[in-house]
């Protein structure tokens, strides 16, 4: 088994987790793949059903959530971001040369962004399952990145927005801006800006319990609207 990275601890639960004020946040469209390509582009579209015709892969990789727990061996299903980059969003909108930043987009309004040298690591995928099962609206129907070698926040759920833009420009965020890291890379533990990882482990850990709470219980109003019944 290998070596959780520095600050991490193991759970056995992949919680639906994430900024408090999203809890009861859920994707519009869980069953419709929509991929808006915009930005520095020459032609922005909305691409239906992006990961149609491409070479499909399962991949093994442990989930690194920034405040701290790690969940292990999960299987993701889907297609390297490589492959969609380079087989549908070069040939249908072609990004300028210049814009070598992607800014992320939820359909819930989550944002963040990463350099696109690191999205196109072959490590990294446009998933639509998750352990054999298709994608659950906790865990980000009906598209999620998976980015294992950055911090969760950075493997956006119900990814439905690339936006190209110049490294300058930069993109807004969900959190404060000192809670974005860049590059977000694990084993370098590049929790957020300014304050060092070490420090942010330490004020993170607290809000674990609380946050796995809220999310949890917005999951279950959520099934129980649904249901016609209330949750418990």
């Amino acid at each position: 088994m290998t070596t959780l990275p520095p600050g991490q601890h193991e759970s056995a639960l992949f919680h639906r987790f994430g900024l408090t004020h999203f809890a009861k946040r859920f994707p519009r469209y869980p069953d419709s793949p929509v991929l808006r390509l915009c930005g520095a582009v020459s032609s922005e579209r909305d691409i239906v059903d992006p990961l149609e015709g491409l070479p499909r892969v399962s991949q093994v990789s442990d989930f690194h959530c920034v405040t701290t727990w790690s969940v292990r061996g999960l299987v993701w299903e889907g297609v390297r971001f490589r492959d969609v980059f380079e087989r549908v969003v070069i040939p249908r909108s072609a990004p300028h040369n210049s814009a070598t930043l992607v800014a992320l987009k939820a359909q819930d309004g989550a944002r963040t962004g990463l350099p696109l040298e690191d999205l196109l690591d072959p490590s990294v995928l446009v998933a639509d399952r998750l352990n054999g099962e298709p994608l659950s609206v906790d865990h980000g129907a009906p598209l999620r990145l998976v980015a294992p070698r950055h911090y969760g926040y950075k493997s956006v759920k119900s990814l439905c927005e690339l936006r190209f833009v110049s490294p300058d420009a930069g993109y807004r965020t969900s959190a404060f801006s000192f809670m974005d890291h860049p590059r977000a890379r694990v084993d370098l533990e590049e929790r957020g800006r300014v304050l060092p990882g070490a420090l942010l482990r330490v004020l993170y850990r607290p809000l674990i319990r609380g946050t796995v709470r809220r999310f949890a219980e917005a999951s279950r109003q959520r099934e129980g609207a649904q249901q016609g019944k209330p949750a418990h």
